[in-house]
């Protein structure tokens, strides 16, 4: 089959060799065209534009960084909507905000394409194995159509619903990861403040209730302090937090633990640490805190005066209600 495969990023480049790997012809389109080398060199045909990409395959696939992406590829001056007829499918695998899903599909009805939205799971390790969880939203007959192309590439596929849903699932998952990544860094910090080694912190606290499993995939980033060669970058996680937000605020749900994750990684960004792993939180918090080299054991904190004015921290029990 001929598949096009826009955007060759960390994720995109890993899947479109997947796609190949199991027979299927490729033709190619990246914003900055080196990255698509590897590609070519196997197989793989360049083409200069989304609209030029689309004349020319059965299914489009996208997998590119934020919706404004998304939609510069589908419906900009040169995008591959236009050029795509009524047999196609466009696949989207970028991680956006549900409502935009939704838009972009039905943008695609409106061209006579069928839409999938598809977003994954997994690290790009995962990526380049071929053991992705897709979240797909849409006809259930276009995924049926499409499950073989994507189990070139992911391990797991579940159809969440109609359009918007895999989007929506993929918030939820990148949510959680966001807020659990600050939250288990910012125990770290406190552990070691208190004195506690880095060691004695996750050896007890990984595999045990308070840790999610994926903080222990962190550890070895955490303990050398090299967050380079990221498996998913610092900043995209912000922008998924962003986009979470987002759809909170479209739907009247209050997310306060979200809407202060997402400005503590924006912070981090500010301090550089955009194109690290998401795991770099730890370290934005750890040089905040100055926690990384010094022996707490033996630092006594000031004791506390307690006065007249002073307001006691002693819990109030029934007994005090009037």
């Amino acid at each position: 089959m001929r598949i096009g495969f826009i955007g060759l990023g960390i994720m995109g480049s890993r899947m479109a060799a997947n796609l190949q790997k199991c027979g299927h012809s490729l033709i190619v389109f990246n914003r900055t065209r080196e990255k698509a080398d590897a590609l070519v060199a196997a197989g793989a045909r360049w083409t200069v534009s989304p609209a030029a990409l689309a004349s020319q395959v059965q299914v489009i696939f996208t997998m590119l960084a934020h919706p404004d992406a998304v939609e510069e590829a589908a419906l900009g001056r040169k995008g591959f909507l236009s050029h795509a007829g009524q047999d196609q499918i466009w696949i989207d695998c970028s991680t956006v905000n549900p409502s935009f899903s939704r838009s972009m599909a039905a943008a695609a009805q409106a061209h006579g394409t069928r839409f999938l939205g598809a977003p994954v799971t997994g690290s790009k390790g995962q990526a380049a194995s071929a053991k992705l969880t897709f979240w797909v939203g849409g006809e259930a007959s276009d995924l049926e159509a499409c499950r073989p192309l994507l189990a070139c590439m992911g391990s797991r596929i579940v159809h969440c619903g109609g359009q918007g849903a895999g989007a929506s699932m993929k918030m939820v998952m990148n949510q959680l990861l966001g807020t659990v990544m600050a939250a288990f860094s910012e125990g770290l910090v406190l552990g070691e403040s208190l004195g506690l080694s880095r060691e004695v912190l996750f050896e007890e606290l990984l595999g045990s209730p308070a840790a999610a499993p994926f903080l222990a995939a962190k550890r070895e980033r955490i303990e050398s302090g090299d967050y380079q060669q990221a498996d998913f970058p610092l900043r995209w996680l912000q922008k998924d937090l962003h986009l979470a937000s987002v759809s909170a605020y479209e739907t009247g749900v209050a997310m306060p633990v979200t809407n202060m994750a997402k400005e503590i990684y924006r912070l981090a960004i500010r301090e550089g640490h955009g194109n690290g792993d998401f795991s770099a939180i730890y370290e934005y918090l750890a040089h905040n805190h100055d926690v990384s080299t010094k022996d707490r054991q033996s630092e006594e904190p000031p004791p506390i005066a307690f006065s007249r004015t002073t307001p006691s921290t002693r819990l109030p029990s029934y007994s005090d209600a009037p």
